[in-house]
C-alpha cells in the first residue's frame, strides 16, 4: 500500500470517528422504564400526581409537565418540580392545589406526562395520559345526540331526556336566530340543586345557578326536579355564552357585557312579565341606564341588575330584527378581531354605542340620550396566552354566573339574574419551589443542534480537500 493511500485511509478513519462521536449521545436509546403512573383526584380541591420509574443509570431529574384541554391563544403547559431522591429506582408525587391555582370546571379534562432525565444525559418522556376532573360522589348518567352531552344524576330518565332535548332545540334555534354554532358536542353537567353545584367549584357565590365556561365547551346548572321550565331557559341562556365564545375568541377583542348578556337573554327567548314591567317602569321615568355604562360588570345589586339585563336583551333584540342576524355576527368577528365597540358598530351599522342608543330609544318610545356617560372602567386586552398562575396550574376562570331560582318566589325568580364576576383567589406571595410557569421553546437546545451540523460539515469539508489533493499528487507522481 502506497503511502498516500495510507494516509487517506487513517484520514477516513478519523472523519468517521469524528462524525461518530458527534451523534452517538443524540441517538443514545433510553432504558428508563415506567413502573406507575396515575393521577387520584380529591374533589374539589386538589389532583394527586404519582410515578415510579426505573433505569439502567441513575435517575437525577423527573419534571411533570401538564394541563387542560381548552381554547387558548397559544400553547398553555405548566411545569412542576418533585422531590427526587436520585437512584435507579425513583418514586416521585405532585399536588395540584386548586385553592392556589383557581377551580377547574367539572368536566374538565386534564392531562400529563413526565420528563425523566438520567445520569448519562439521557432524557425520556412518558407517554401522556388523561383523567376526568369530576365528582364521584354522585351516577352520574348520560344523555349524548345532537352536539350535546348531557351529564346528570337526578330526577329520573325523562328528566334528563327532557333537559338533553330542550338544549339540542337551542342550539338549532341559536343557530337559526343568532347565527352561532358549535363544530363540537358541548358538554351540560346538571346538579340535583344550587347546593350540590356550589359544593362542585371553588369560590362560588352563594346564590350562584348556573356557569358557563366557553374555553372548556362545558355548562354547569343547579336544575331542581320542580324547577324545569327555568332549568330549560337556563340551558339556552348559557348554551349562547359558550357559542359566542367560540366565535369571538381570541386575545385581541373584548365583548362589552350588554352585548353578550343581551344575546343570552335573546337565546333564552326573553324576559319575564315581571322583569318587563320594571323594565316599562323604568323607561316612563326616564331612569334607564345608559349603554355605555353597561359595557363592564352589571351592578350587583339585584333590582339594577336585572333592570340591565332587560335593557340589554332589548338593546339586542332591536339589533336584530331592525338590522338583520347577518349584520349581528358581522359585529361580533370585528370585536373578535380587535377592534373597540365603537369602529365595530360604527363599522358594521354605520353609527357608535351614542348613535345605538339613541336609535333603540327611539324605536322604544323613551327620551333620548342626554348627557354623556362614562362606561365601567375595563381593563387592556393582551396578547399573551392564557395566564398560569404562581401556582403553576392553568386556570380556569368562569366566564357568566346564573343565579338559582327561588321556589318560594316564582314569580319574581330571575332568569338569567344577577351578575358577578368569578372570585380569583389571591395567588401567594413568592413562587413555590417545586413549580414552574409553562416553558417557550427552547433555543438553546436548537443552538446545540446547529453547532453540532456546522461542526460536522466543517470537518467533513476539509478532510474531503485533503483527501482529494493527496489522491491527486499521487497520481501525478506515479505518471511521472
Amino acid at each position: 500500500m502506497t503511502r498516500s493511500r495510507i494516509i487517506v485511509f487513517v484520514l477516513l478513519l478519523v472523519l468517521l470517528a469524528s462524525l461518530g462521536g458527534l451523534v452517538t449521545p443524540a441517538a443514545a436509546q433510553s432504558d428508563i422504564q415506567v413502573v406507575s403512573d396515575a393521577a387520584n383526584q380529591t374533589f374539589p380541591d386538589s389532583l394527586l400526581f404519582s410515578a415510579e420509574f426505573k433505569g439502567g443509570t441513575n435517575i437525577t431529574s423527573v419534571v411533570l409537565e401538564y394541563g387542560v384541554n381548552q381554547l387558548t391563544c397559544g400553547t398553555v403547559e405548566a411545569r412542576a418540580f418533585p422531590q427526587v431522591t436520585i437512584g435507579t429506582d425513583v418514586k416521585v408525587t405532585w399536588t395540584w392545589q386548586m385553592l392556589e391555582s383557581g377551580s377547574l370546571p367539572p368536566g374538565t379534562t386534564v392531562w400529563w406526562h413526565w420528563q425523566v432525565t438520567d445520569s448519562g444525559g439521557t432524557q425520556f418522556t412518558s407517554p401522556n395520559k388523561t383523567i376526568l376532573w369530576l365528582d364521584s360522589l354522585h351516577p352520574w348518567q348520560d344523555i349524548t345526540g345532537g352536539n350535546i352531552n348531557l351529564h346528570y344524576y337526578s330526577g329520573g330518565a325523562s328528566f334528563g331526556q327532557q333537559l338533553h332535548d330542550a338544549a339540542a332545540q337551542a342550539l338549532v334555534r341559536l343557530s337559526q336566530d343568532v347565527g352561532v354554532s358549535t363544530d363540537s358536542p358541548v358538554d351540560i353537567y346538571i346538579y340535583a340543586d344550587s347546593t350540590d353545584l356550589q359544593d362542585a367549584i371553588l369560590f362560588a357565590p352563594t346564590w350562584v345557578g348556573g356557569q358557563a365556561f366557553p374555553e372548556n365547551n362545558i355548562v354547569i346548572i343547579g336544575i331542581p326536579t320542580d324547577q324545569l321550565d327555568w332549568g330549560k331557559s337556563t340551558e339556552a341562556h348559557e348554551l349562547t355564552h359558550v357559542l359566542v365564545g367560540h366565535l369571538t375568541f381570541s386575545c385581541l377583542g373584548f365583548i362589552p357585557t350588554w352585548l353578550n348578556e343581551g344575546l343570552a337573554m335573546y337565546g333564552e327567548g326573553g324576559v319575564q312579565a315581571a322583569e318587563q314591567a320594571q323594565f316599562d317602569q323604568a323607561k316612563t321615568a326616564n331612569q334607564l341606564p345608559s349603554l355605555r355604562s353597561l359595557t363592564g360588570e352589571f351592578s350587583a345589586e339585584a333590582t339594577r341588575a336585572t333592570l340591565s339585563y332587560s335593557e340589554a336583551y332589548s338593546v339586542v333584540d332591536f339589533m336584530i330584527k331592525t338590522y338583520s342576524r347577518d349584520k349581528m355576527t358581522a359585529l361580533l368577528l370585528d370585536l373578535r378581531d380587535g377592534q373597540t365597540t365603537d369602529q365595530a358598530l360604527q363599522a358594521v351599522y354605520g353609527f357608535n354605542t351614542d348613535g345605538l342608543e339613541n336609535a333603540w330609544r327611539t324605536s322604544i318610545g323613551a327620551k333620548p340620550l342626554t348627557g354623556s356617560s362614562q362606561p365601567t372602567p375595563l381593563p387592556t386586552p393582551t396578547v399573551v396566552p392564557t395566564f398560569v398562575p404562581i401556582s403553576a396550574a392553568p386556570v380556569a376562570v368562569a366566564e357568566i354566573v346564573t343565579p338559582h331560582p327561588t321556589p318560594t318566589q316564582a314569580a319574581a325568580t330571575p332568569v338569567s339574574g344577577m351578575p358577578a364576576a368569578f372570585p380569583t383567589p389571591t395567588a401567594p406571595s413568592g413562587s413555590p419551589p417545586n413549580a414552574t410557569t409553562p416553558p417557550g421553546l427552547n433555543m438553546g437546545g436548537i443552538t446545540t443542534v446547529l453547532e453540532v451540523g456546522l461542526t460536522c460539515l466543517v470537518i467533513a469539508v476539509l478532510l474531503a480537500g485533503l483527501i482529494i489533493f493527496l489522491i491527486v499528487r499521487g497520481q501525478k507522481r506515479t505518471r511521472k
